[in-house]
């Protein structure tokens, strides 16, 4: 019992070693931007989303890096998705709508939406954004920017999530907290080894020639969790890549409830931990009653873990640049909820029954 102590303690330490890191050495973008303009096509995924999309656009025209083309794919949207970006693409010829197919065998509707985009791409960079994130003016120029300047072949960014329901603060800034506490972001750019990788979806930003060449999302085109299996793909192939956390000059509202991010983080929480639902439960239970197993050592080892706890969820908030009382207010429930949602995680997996967006992607 005692050496199960002083692992969970030696655990918490290096969560906050972890968190630490990720807090000091967050690169963020520089306020030097790109003034070398070459075209770069934003690639934006879209299945009902006229709530957003709208939204994203505005936000792209208002881009002070002039060359660049978007392309939106309609992927057979149920709504009236297709008719707003049809209406924007009158207002400016550099927006392009692409109706969507039916959903070829053996794909996922993201990762073939990508890749179609990609083949109609004509950019030196493409940037993949998802339809529900907002962009603010300097997105672009510094993007190419800091890809240039560190000779990097794919960036991805982890937007600034926005929360304005108790169900989106007992459960959104989960993925932050097992990311920012498990993974040291600046090694993602400075290691080597392909297991050190982390990415997301919501925005990736590739050097084109190299993309084009490996055509990523087609290798994985059958795989939920894409993003983070492309930055293993590139780490493999020894091209460099970074990943970069809450950066200010994207924000994303991603869920607008409790249940529908439950839905939403059960697709891909279990990637992780190697998509391993054991270790996924034992990151629970260490980081929820951890101090159980301190009980016979004394009172100061229970409270080194509980304080070490406390400067993790900081640190965390911190980096994801969150409002502590409202973040704080409700951590005890996230841990709760996070546990929740791994067993729905493993549920649906045994089942096979993961839906997103009208779609089963188990």
């Amino acid at each position: 019992m005692l050496y199960l102590g002083y692992f969970i303690l030696a655990f918490a330490g290096l969560q906050f070693l972890v968190a630490l890191i990720n807090y000091l050495f967050r690169p963020g973008l520089k306020t030097e931007y790109s003034k070398e303009e070459e075209l770069v096509s934003i690639l934006i995924p879209a299945r009902n989303e006229e709530n957003n999309i709208a939204q994203l656009l505005n936000d792209l025209l208002r881009q002070n890096y002039k060359n660049y083309e978007i392309l939106v794919y309609d992927d057979l949207s149920s709504d009236n998705t297709p008719q707003i970006v049809g209406q924007y693409s009158q207002i400016d010829k550099r927006i392009q709508l692409i109706s969507g197919r039916e959903l070829p065998a053996g794909w996922l509707g993201k990762n073939h939406a990508c890749h179609v985009l990609s083949s109609l791409s004509k950019g030196s960079y493409l940037l993949f954004l998802d339809a529900d994130v907002r962009v603010d003016t300097f997105l672009l120029s510094k993007l190419v920017y800091f890809t240039r300047n560190k000779a990097l072949k794919l960036v991805s960014v982890f937007p600034v999530q926005e929360m304005r329901s108790k169900g989106e603060w007992m459960s959104v800034p989960l993925m932050n907290y097992i990311l920012l506490s498990l993974l040291a972001l600046p090694l993602v750019r400075l290691s080597r080894f392909s297991s050190i990788s982390a990415a997301n979806g919501q925005c990736m930003f590739f050097e084109a020639q190299t993309y084009q060449r490996l055509k990523p999302h087609e290798i994985v085109k059958n795989n939920k969790v894409e993003d983070i299996q492309i930055a293993r793909l590139y780490k493999k192939r020894r091209l460099k890549i970074a990943c970069l956390a809450s950066v200010r000059e994207i924000s994303c509202r991603m869920y607008r409830d409790l249940d529908e991010a439950i839905q939403g983080f059960s697709k891909n929480v279990l990637a992780f931990f190697g998509n391993s639902f054991i270790l996924a439960c034992l990151f629970w239970f260490i980081n929820s009653f951890g101090w159980v197993a301190l009980l016979p050592l004394g009172f100061y080892w229970v409270l080194a873990w509980f304080l070490l706890q406390l400067f993790i969820q900081l640190l965390v908030a911190l980096t994801s640049h969150q409002k502590l009382g409202s973040y704080f207010l409700f951590a005890l429930h996230r841990q709760f909820m996070l546990i929740r949602i791994i067993i729905r995680a493993e549920t649906n997996r045994i089942r096979k029954e993961t839906i997103w967006k009208g779609r089963i992607i188990s």
